[in-house]
C-alpha cells in the first residue's frame, strides 16, 4: 500500500504544552515523516506522511495529545501528490 500524506489542523490548548514535541515522538515511533508547527492563531499544523495505518493511528492520537493539552477540534485533509519529507520536524 502506498504512503499517504494528511495535513491536520489541531485546535484547543495545544501551544505551550509540548504538543509539537510529543507529536514528533509519536511520529518517530510510527515511522511517520512530516512536521508540527505552531500557527499564529493558536492552532498547530501537523503534516503526517507514511503508511496509511500509521497515519490513521497518529491522526487519532492528535485528539488526545500530551498531558496538559486540551484538544477541541482536529481537521484532517488528505493531500494528493504530496512529496513526503525525509524526517519529522518541529517549527
Amino acid at each position: 500500500m502506498a504512503d499517504c500524506c494528511v495535513c491536520a489542523l489541531v485546535t484547543g490548548k495545544v501551544q505551550g504544552v509540548f504538543y509539537r514535541r510529543a507529536t514528533q515522538e509519536q511520529a518517530l515511533q510510527q515511522g511517520i515523516t512530516g512536521h508540527a508547527k505552531n500557527l499564529p492563531d493558536g492552532r498547530v499544523e501537523v503534516l503526517l506522511c507514511g503508511h496509511p495505518d500509521a497515519v490513521k493511528r497518529l491522526s487519532e492520537w492528535l485528539w488526545q495529545g500530551p498531558d496538559g493539552a486540551q484538544v477541541t477540534h482536529v481537521e484532517l485533509n488528505v493531500l494528493d501528490n504530496c512529496r513526503p519529507p525525509s524526517h519529522f520536524a518541529t517549527y
